[in-house]
C-alpha cells in the first residue's frame, strides 16, 4: 500500500482532485477535516477537552455542539487561540490516521491511502505517510475561489492565508507539486502521473 499526504493552502481546489481520487479501483481517501469533526462530537474526548479550554468564548449551539461558523472566527482570529485549538484536536487526528493506516496495511485491499490535510506539514505526517504532494494555485485564484465558493469576504480571506504556510516551505517539504491553476481535466492527468511514479 501506497500512503499519500496531500495538502495545499486553502483555495487550492483540493476538494475536486480527492473526489477524483476516491473514485479511482482499491483507493480510500481520508479527510483530516471531517476526522477531527467527528473526534469533536459532543461526548468524545477531544469535546471535553474544548470545552475546557474554551468555555469563555461563545462557540456553542444550544444542543451544546459547536457553531463551527463562530469557532472559525475565534481560532482564525488569534494565533494564541488557534494554537491551542490544534493542541487538542491534531494529535487525536493523528492518532486516528494512524490506526486507520494500520488497519488498511494489515487488511491489503487499499493500495492507494490518501490523507488531506491543511496542517499535513506542520503536524509532520512526513513521518507517517510515504510522501506528502502539494496541490498549488495561485494566490489570486485562491482567493477568487474562497470568496466565490464560499462567500468569505476580503478580510476574512486575508486572515485565512496569512496563517498558512508560505508556498516555498510547502514546495520543499512535498515531493510532488500538482499545479491547479489550469483546468481540472490537466489536474487530473498530473495526479495520474504522480501516481505511476514509483517511490525511491
Amino acid at each position: 500500500m501506497r500512503f499519500i499526504g496531500i495538502t495545499g493552502g486553502a483555495g487550492a481546489g483540493k476538494s475536486e482532485l480527492l473526489s477524483y481520487l476516491a473514485r479511482r479501483p482499491e483507493t480510500k481517501v481520508m479527510l483530516a477535516d471531517e476526522i477531527a469533526h467527528t473526534l469533536m462530537e459532543p461526548g468524545t474526548v477531544c469535546y471535553e477537552k474544548i470545552c475546557r479550554s474554551f468555555e469563555k468564548e461563545e462557540i456553542f449551539l444550544p444542543d451544546g455542539s459547536f457553531d463551527r461558523r463562530r469557532l472559525a472566527e475565534v481560532i482564525f482570529g488569534d494565533d494564541r487561540k488557534r494554537e491551542r485549538m490544534n493542541g487538542i484536536v491534531h494529535p487525536a487526528v493523528r492518532e486516528y490516521v494512524g490506526q486507520t493506516a494500520d488497519r488498511e496495511r494489515e487488511g491489503g485491499q487499499t493500495k492507494l491511502l490518501v490523507l488531506e490535510a491543511a496542517l499535513l506539514i506542520e503536524e509532520h505526517y512526513d513521518e507517517v505517510c510515504d510522501e506528502l504532494w502539494y496541490i498549488y494555485a495561485r494566490e489570486d485564484v485562491r482567493r477568487e475561489r474562497l470568496m466565490r465558493t464560499r462567500g468569505y469576504s476580503q478580510e476574512k480571506v486575508c486572515q485565512i492565508l496569512k496563517s498558512q504556510l508560505p508556498e516555498e516551505v510547502y514546495r520543499s517539504r512535498c515531493r510532488v507539486v500538482i499545479d491547479n491553476n489550469g483546468t481540472v481535466e490537466e489536474a487530473f492527468r498530473q495526479l495520474e502521473r504522480a501516481i505511476d511514479m514509483k517511490i525511491e
